[in-house]
């Protein structure tokens, strides 16, 4: 993220905050194209699963190739989030093209991933 100023890093972070406060989300951060997260985190008080760092990372790697992939855009248009539901949480990612981050999710199982999107589009949509 070294392309990004200091404001652009701010209003990720306080983006991020925002998200933590819903009481789904476990887990939002923004990671760079290296799988290095550079902001954000799990939620306060959470105690995480175990391995959850591993399994967020390995999630990441997955998406960030996903994401990559440009061999459907023309036809289907670009990715807007990939999501995979677990017995225990929800993994969504939320690729930021221009800026080559990733927003990483964790959240509840029980969350509405639709609804969820939405929001996350809400909060983020003033950050290029």
């Amino acid at each position: 993220m070294s392309t990004q100023n200091d404001s652009s890093l701010q209003l990720y972070d306080e983006k991020c905050q925002t998200l933590l406060k819903e009481p789904e989300i476990r887990f939002a951060g923004i990671v760079d194209k290296g799988g290095t997260l550079v902001l954000g985190g799990f939620k306060e008080g959470l105690t995480p699963y175990e391995n959850d760092e591993t399994k967020l990372q390995a999630f990441y790697n997955f998406v960030s190739k996903a994401s990559i992939r440009k061999e459907f855009d023309e036809s289907l248009g670009p990715i807007n989030y990939i999501a995979a539901r677990r017995d225990k949480a929800v993994l969504i990612s939320f690729p930021f093209p221009l800026s080559q981050i990733l927003l990483l999710i964790s959240a509840e199982p029980n969350v509405n991933i639709e609804n969820l999107a939405k929001k996350v589009v809400e909060i983020f949509t003033d950050v290029k």
